[in-house]
Parts: structure tokens; sequence; C-alpha cells
């Protein structure tokens, strides 16, 4: 489709932050066209046009991207409540042992609704529970992105060390490592694409170091290297997982990826929370990136990530909303207020703006995932992936700065989101999916999975 959208407020996210207080967006056949000021030229608006959006009273952004997610965990929100992490895993693994394709398509496009109509384009999924007999648990998360229309980043994980060998995970949901590298190996083949436009890519993932052995963390980074994939892993999440490391290794949880080969510019890596100065550092001078999850580790009392230091260091920076087992609001969005909101609570009012808030959910994003050349910003020649936020209801009225109406405001409603230059959501509901069906299916899923879980 060729679509021109008008008379809107423009944040581009550009490498100069170039904002219009009024104007215009040409897209066309997935790609973005023209970007600027006014409404389009003149020999533009001649030309054929197969849409016309009037979007007086809406601030246009890029796609938001999700850099960490775990979308089976849809089906188990509500749980485990007053948990710390290690708390949380422990009481939700065994739940978690139960999920098969029809649970995990279920709660996959639940979730993927969710963030759609969050102004969400791009998704990085972290899918690591294989429950023994459960089979290709990532196929039914591809087809789920793929009724939703957004981009997925599927981040096939692994886990090899279960309670039997000082693990937090029930031996059931944990695999035999050469077993978790193979299918790793088969779900690149099947499902990568690394074309520009794709709307599929894979990663590389094993879970954490408390659930993976240094040998499956070491292999899994060469597969990744081998394969031309990225590698996404969570790391120094919690307190508990210094100590843990510190116990077991003989070192901090930085030290510990370098060792393995987990530092990079194909590397990011969720939470990251417990760095200190002179891993901030090396973080920076190795261009890894950090899935930043603000409400997820507030709901599990993680602490809060060092996102300005981060990014002084010059680190990538994206925002993450983590599963919905510790997130059960789902969406990206609200994670702009969230981020910029404990960023202050560390650092002061001047740690981070609307603006940087704005950059880490998209630009960040598309950066951590290797994606800055196609993503994150409004310029011609990019994926015609962009949010239109209506703000011009009471919720915003007065808020003469729209960006700071999006990030510090009520979350605006999505009047229109594009993936590909194709409408995923119109006027805050999803176009592609039923949202009554989704909800009834994930119900479904949500109390059969229950039924099955140990009393």
């Amino acid at each position: 489709m060729r679509i021109v959208i008008e008379n809107a407020a423009i944040a581009t996210v550009d490498a100069a932050g170039t904002e219009h207080a009024a104007g215009h967006v040409v897209v066309d056949g997935g790609l973005i066209e023209a970007v600027g000021a006014g409404p389009a030229p003149a020999g533009e608006a001649d030309r054929h046009v197969d849409r016309r959006v009037d979007a007086t009273g809406c601030l246009v952004t890029p796609g938001l991207v999700n850099t960490h997610h775990h979308l089976y965990q849809w089906a188990t929100r509500g749980l485990a409540q007053q948990s710390t992490l290690f708390e949380w895993l422990v009481e939700l693994y065994p739940v978690w042992a139960g999920i098969d394709d029809e649970i995990t398509h279920a709660a996959a496009l639940a979730g993927l609704v969710r963030l759609a109509k969050t102004g969400c384009t791009t998704v990085a999924d972290h899918h690591y529970v294989f429950p023994r007999g459960a089979g290709d648990l990532l196929a039914p998360i591809v087809a789920a992105a793929g009724a939703v229309g957004v981009r997925l980043h599927a981040v096939r994980g692994s886990m090899d060390r279960g309670e039997s060998r000082g693990g937090l995970p029930p031996d059931s949901v944990v695999e035999d490592g050469d077993e978790a590298l193979a299918a790793t190996a088969e779900a690149i083949d099947r499902y990568h694409d690394p074309a520009r436009e794709s709307f599929v890519r894979v990663a590389v993932g094993p879970c954490s170091p408390f659930t993976v052995t240094t040998e499956l963390m070491s292999q899994a980074a060469e597969l990744a290297r081998a394969r031309g994939v990225r590698l996404h892993t969570h790391l120094a999440e919690t307190v508990d997982e210094e100590e843990q490391c510190l116990a077991e290794l003989g070192c901090t949880p930085m030290e510990y990826a370098e060792r393995t080969g987990w530092l990079g510019e194909d590397v990011w890596l969720a939470h990251g929370i417990h760095f200190a100065d002179g891993a901030v550092a090396r973080l920076g001078a190795t261009g890894t990136g950090v899935a930043h999850c603000p409400t997820s580790n507030a709901r599990l009392g993680a602490g809060t990530a060092r996102v300005a230091d981060l990014l002084a260091a010059g680190a990538p920076v994206g925002l993450g909303v983590d599963g919905a087992a510790s997130n059960e609001d789902g969406g990206l969005g609200v994670e702009l207020r969230q981020s910029a909101y404990l960023a202050r609570l560390r650092g002061g009012p001047a740690s981070l703006s609307a603006r940087d808030a704005l950059r880490l959910a998209t630009m960040g994003g598309a950066r951590c995932l290797g994606r800055q050349d196609e993503l994150g910003s409004l310029e011609p020649g990019k994926l015609a992936d962009l949010a239109v936020w209506r703000i011009d209801g009471v919720e915003h009225a007065g808020i003469a700065d729209p960006v700071a109406a999006l990030v510090f405001g009520a979350l605006p409603s999505v009047a229109l989101l594009l993936a590909g230059g194709r409408p995923v959501v119109e006027e805050g509901a999803c176009r592609t999916v039923s949202e009554v069906d989704t909800a009834a299916g994930l119900r479904a899923a949500s109390a059969a999975l229950l039924k099955k879980a140990p009393r």
C-alpha cells in the first residue's frame, strides 16, 4: 500500500533528533519514502495513494522495539506475587513444565496482540522452556507473530542444568546440551531470514548462568558466530545470581560472560542490573547491548539498571517487557515512562529525558537487535514500521510537548500501527486477529495449564 500520513507531530528519532510540529510521512511498498514538515509535497499528493490519513492531534514515532520477552508466560500471570526471582522461578518452573504447542500459541497470540496495541512492531521472544515430548515450541510462536503481523526475533533458548546438576529448574524441563545445540541449529535453518525486510530472525539464547552449563554457554556462542546470528541471555539480574556465580565459578556474571565468549556487538543481555563500574565500561567498549526491563525488575524487586551510565559508556540499551508472569501489563508503551522514572529514582530528574526514553524504545532496541540500519527511526529508505499515537484527548490536553505527552502522560491509544507498511492496529484495536477469540483462547490455555500443574 501507498499511505500518506499528514498533519501529525513527528518524532523521527534520527541521529539529529529531528522533529516536526506538523508534518507528513509517506509509506510505499513497505518502506518509508518521505518524512518532512507540513503536508506531503504536491508531487507526492498527486501520485496514486491507496490511503490518506489525517493525523491531526496525533504523534508519529517509529514502531517500538521490544528487546526481551517470554511470550509463553502470558498463560501464568498473577502467580508468585511476593517472590524474588529465584523464588518465583522455583514456583513457576513446575507449572511451565506443562506447556505444549497449543498453550504456547494461545499465550503468544495474546501477548503479541497486547504488544501491538501498545505501539510495538518488533518483538524479541526468548523461549527457553522445552518440556520433554512438547516438540518444537518455536513453531507456534512464529505462527502467532505471522498472524498478528509484527516482526519476530525468535531467541531459541536452552537449559541443560536441572536440579540434579545444581540448577534451579526441574530436570523435566531441561535438555541435553548436545540436543539443545542441534535443535538451535535446526531452528536457524528453519526460521531465520537474514533479508533486510525480514519478519523472522533467530538468535541463540541459553537461558542464564544458573540454568546452563559452562560448556553449553561457550558452545552456543560458537554456534551463533559460525551461523551469523545474534546471541542473547539473562545476566546480572539479581544479587543472588552474583553470589551464586562467585561461589560456584569464582567470578562475577560479567567475568563469566567474558570467559565464555558472551561479549561483543552481536550480543545483547537481558536485565544487566548489577554491574560494577568496570563492567559498565567493558560493555560500552565491546558494544554489548542491554535489554532494560524496568517493570519486571521492579515487580521482582531485582534492582534498577544503570541505564544512564550504560548509555554514557556507549553500550546499546533497549527496552524489554519481559514475560507477563513478572509484568502482568505485558505492553511495551508503558515501559517508556517506567524507564524514565526508575532512572530518575537512581540518578535524579536529569538522568533520562522523555526523548531518551523514546530512543531506548526505538533506535536503542534496533541497535540491540542489529537492525539500526533498517528500524528504529523514521527516515527515507527505512522499513515502514511506525506508530501513530492519539494525543488529542482529555488525558493529554494541555501538554504542549507531544513526546512528553507520550512518555509521561497516560499511554495514548494507537490510532494506526504499521509493520512493513501493513496496518496491524487501528483506533486502538487489533485488525489482524480477533481480540475476542484471542482472549477466549488464552483463558482456556491458562486454565488447562494450571490444571496440569502439581498441587
